[in-house]
């Protein structure tokens, strides 16, 4: 079909079908095209060589059948993905909208300043989800766009919270080490004792970095079998119903840009214990919505864990306003801004 100003193409990670994780521009690609716009994906292949392949057919093959292009932005090699992909944009003369995520995009930045002012400047917009990224990436660029990722608040339904507070620990990432997935077993071993009925849900795909193999050998080495139970990845319609599995959220990450399951977590009424890194010591008040602590620091976790479970007047606290919290980020907020950028960069040219 011919392009219209309601026509996009959205570069990222599309992936949901084979690996289990839900990419944030699948939900936002989703919610455009029930808003009526035209939508064109790229891309759902997994090896470098083959996403790289279907991107380029993609974006060229179909040029006539989208005016502006959103793409997503990480540190790392997919980093060189996003050059290239912008690279043939320009070629095209589509106009460009860039998103930025991932807590160590400015690391990456200090490293390779160039290449990333080259890129930043090369798009006739940058959003990130991040007020931690609007911050430390204002350097390369002094116009970028906060947009924050989006809930559909409609899939959540919290139940009240459990009077006393049970020792049901739930964690939802990928096991890869900079989400520090040893750490949750870390809290378990330090509680179990206290409390012998404490359970840990772990939820979420191995990404092949050994973290996962980590957290075995320790949850191995210290008898907690009984107190784990690691379920893979799930469906992002599942989602809800592995957290209502638990009273406490455990994020144990080490690096963070925004932290979608921090939120999902927060919108089914859970009590917050995460690390104070990036994006969440901007995003999370302790003591009112969360309790934060710091990374890489299992004393310092189960501490949190152990006041939540002993201080119901707190518990019910962090459990009322995560809620209220989540309830800013619904799809009814962030979608219109998403859809006036777009719309203003594509009449743009």
């Amino acid at each position: 079909m011919p392009f219209t100003d309601r026509s996009v193409a959205i570069v990222g990670n599309f992936t949901s079908k084979t690996k289990s994780v839900r990419g944030v521009c699948e939900d936002l690609s989703v919610h455009l095209e029930h808003r009526g716009w035209f939508i064109i994906r790229a891309s759902n292949r997994s090896g470098r060589l083959a996403r790289l392949a279907d991107i380029f057919v993609t974006l060229v093959s179909r040029m006539s059948s989208y005016q502006v292009a959103a793409v997503e932005v990480y540190s790392g090699r997919a980093f060189a993905l996003a050059e290239v992909t912008v690279w043939l944009l320009r070629l095209l003369g589509k106009p460009i909208v860039l998103t930025l995520h991932g807590g160590n995009l400015p690391a990456f930045a200090r490293r390779w300043p160039g290449r990333v002012r080259r890129l930043l400047a090369s798009a006739a917009a940058v959003t990130t989800p991040s007020r931690y990224l609007l911050e430390q990436m204002a350097h390369y660029r002094d116009d970028i766009i906060l947009l924050p990722n989006a809930l559909d608040l409609s899939q959540y339904h919290p139940r009240p919270l459990a009077q006393p507070v049970q020792p049901r620990l739930v964690w939802l990432r990928a096991f890869h080490h900079i989400y520090n997935p040893v750490l949750a077993a870390q809290v378990i071993a330090r509680l179990r004792h206290e409390w012998p009925d404490a359970h840990l849900t772990m939820v979420g795909p191995d990404k092949g970095d050994g973290a996962f193999q980590e957290f075995q050998r320790f949850v191995t080495d210290h008898g907690l079998g009984a107190h784990v139970t690691c379920v893979g990845g799930v469906p992002k319609v599942e989602v809800p119903v592995w957290l209502q599995r638990g009273d406490i959220f455990l994020n144990t990450t080490t690096a963070e840009s925004f932290g979608v399951s921090v939120m999902e977590a927060a919108a089914m009424g859970l009590c917050i214990v995460t690390t104070s890194v990036g994006e969440l010591s901007y995003l999370w008040q302790d003591g009112v919505d969360a309790l934060l602590v710091p990374p890489n620091d299992p004393d310092a976790m189960a501490a949190a864990v152990r006041r939540i479970l002993t201080e119901p007047e707190l518990a019910e606290r962090l459990s009322r306003n995560a809620r209220r919290k989540a309830e800013q980020f619904d799809w009814e907020t962030i979608l219109p801004q998403w859809e006036r950028l777009l719309t203003e960069v594509a009449q743009r040219g």
